[in-house]
């Protein structure tokens, strides 16, 4: 998979070259390109962004930048103006809390795409016609991480490329770990408990000790649903 990334802080994603996501850029897995906006301007003060029409408090980031990012990075635009929709068309997503809530599948039905393309927004946001633009050059998708606001989109985007990058094939080194996680069936993941098997006052529960793989099985499937039951309710009304 190829993953771009548009922003004016292009180092806030050097964490990217550690851990699991680090090792799956060396191996070839995963393709991430970091691109600084301000290598699309034109300028000496390398100016991205305006005071908004209408009037109002702060900035926003100007269109020309973006659109000639977007063109090198996902373009050509289509020559009638309507977004490609092959195999390889790039989806372009924009971190915003006007936009869908980014969930484990939302993070699964990215995993499949070949090349996503991430545009960090800043200040008050991004010129409107900049979305436009960009669906003539792939599928646009405007994403929420939560009902609560950030400086930028970045720590947005960071999130979503470690969702969605650590369910390429080969990233994570037990697939069956992947299974078994929280909002992978729509319930929080079980408890989970390690030697020595009494700490502090605090045992591991019998069954867990027992060698009875159904009765672990059909335990951790109980305190499944009984935590999300108590921590989110809201998920079992979903699956009802």
């Amino acid at each position: 998979m190829r993953i771009d990334v548009v922003s004016i802080f292009p180092a806030f994603f050097d964490v990217l070259d550690v851990s699991l996501l680090g090792k799956a850029r060396s191996a070839g897995i995963l393709d991430v390109r970091v691109h600084d906006l301000r290598d699309w301007t034109h300028d000496r003060h390398r100016t991205v962004d305006d005071t908004p029409y209408g009037g109002g408090a702060g900035m926003v980031m100007k269109p020309e930048p973006w659109g000639l990012a977007l063109d090198e990075i996902a373009g050509p635009p289509a020559p009638d103006a309507a977004a490609p929709d092959g195999p390889d068309a790039p989806i372009i997503i924009f971190p915003s809390p006007a936009g869908e809530v980014f969930t484990q599948a939302t993070a699964r039905e990215l995993s499949g795409a070949s090349h996503l393309v991430f545009g960090c927004g800043r200040y008050e946001g991004i010129d409107e016609r900049v979305f436009e633009y960009a669906k003539t050059l792939g599928s646009v998708r405007l994403v929420s991480l939560g009902d609560y606001v950030l400086n930028g989109g970045e720590v947005a985007v960071m999130a979503m490329i470690e969702a969605v990058g650590r369910l390429l094939p080969g990233v994570v080194g037990n697939p069956e770990s992947l299974v078994e996680e929280s909002h992978e069936e729509g319930l929080l993941e079980y408890p989970s408990y390690t030697k020595p098997s009494t700490w502090r006052g605090r045992d591991v529960p019998e069954v867990l000790l027992s060698g009875n793989h159904g009765a672990i099985a059909a335990w951790r499937h109980e305190q499944q649903v009984e935590r999300t039951r108590v921590r989110r309710p809201d998920l079992l009304r979903e699956t009802d």
